[in-house]
């Protein structure tokens, strides 16, 4: 379940009716296993140590009181108890446990659960590897947009382009889980050549944007210096003009200074 909120106040109209609360709420599918992972992790020892085998209802009340403790100080932390044991009888959260817990079998009355860490994980990998297709990440243009901007959908780029994927396909599980186990799932794949390629490609990316305005500049300094010699090869011209023209007979310039010489009567 999603809210939606506009920026702007709404309301809806239905019949006769206005209802004040404007924003939309859309409910899509979730796989259980999202929901679980945060319930378990609450009741893993903080020393890292291995968990003990449960049976599944046991496991349960201690998680659902385990939150409780965590929320004791909000008035929702009863309602999420019951939230959690509501959640948790439902038969596709039940089937999910197998998916990221160690189960063993006692009786044919009595099995245990664990969860698993590293279960987990290769569940997560798995998902990611399944959504990785290009048909089903055709699905979502701005993910094919993304793909082809860095340049992973040309001709000679096949390798790229399926780590490209499945990068994409981690960066959509990752939106359900904790940084910490988002961080374990993107370093359980090797990207070492896509991040080089991405790295390489923004760097030359870079580099054009760079060179014109050097250019510009090279050449905006080039006919600086061009003006600069044209200016002195004029004067230079002007001046032996100078030096060439027959001055005999002209005043010198000095002469205009003297005072001038009184007249006798």
């Amino acid at each position: 379940m999603q809210a939606v909120n506009p920026v702007d106040s709404r309301s809806w109209f239905l019949e006769n009716e206005i209802v004040s609360d404007g924003k939309l709420m859309l409910m899509t599918p979730v796989d259980p296993v999202f929901l679980l992972i945060p319930i378990l992790l609450c009741i893993q020892p903080s020393d890292g140590s291995t968990a003990r085998f449960q049976p599944l209802d046991d496991l349960l009340e201690e998680a659902a009181l385990a939150l409780q403790e965590q929320h004791r100080t909000r008035k929702e932390g009863q309602v999420l108890s019951e939230d959690v044991l509501r959640f948790t009888r439902l038969k596709c959260t039940r089937d999910a446990f197998k998916h990221i817990c160690d189960v063993k079998e006692i009786t044919e009355e009595i099995t245990v659960y664990r969860y698993s860490p590293e279960r987990t994980l290769e569940y997560l990998r798995l998902k990611a590897a399944r959504l990785s297709s290009l048909k089903t990440l055709e699905l979502s243009k701005s993910i094919v947009r993304d793909l082809a901007k860095d340049g992973l959908m040309e001709d000679g780029k096949e390798e790229l382009l399926q780590s490209g994927q499945l990068k994409a396909a981690c960066d959509l599980v990752g939106h359900y889980l904790s940084p910490g186990l988002r961080k374990l799932l993107y370093a359980s794949f090797d990207f070492t050549k896509l991040d080089t390629f991405l790295k390489n490609s923004a760097a030359e990316a870079m580099a054009l944007t760079t060179v014109p305005q050097n250019s510009d500049k090279a050449k905006a300094t080039g006919k600086s210096a061009g003006d600069k010699k044209r200016k002195a090869a004029k004067a230079s011209h002007g001046v032996e003009s100078l030096k060439k023209a027959n001055v005999s007979g002209m005043a010198k310039l000095s002469s205009f200074f003297k005072k001038a010489e009184k007249v006798s009567s």
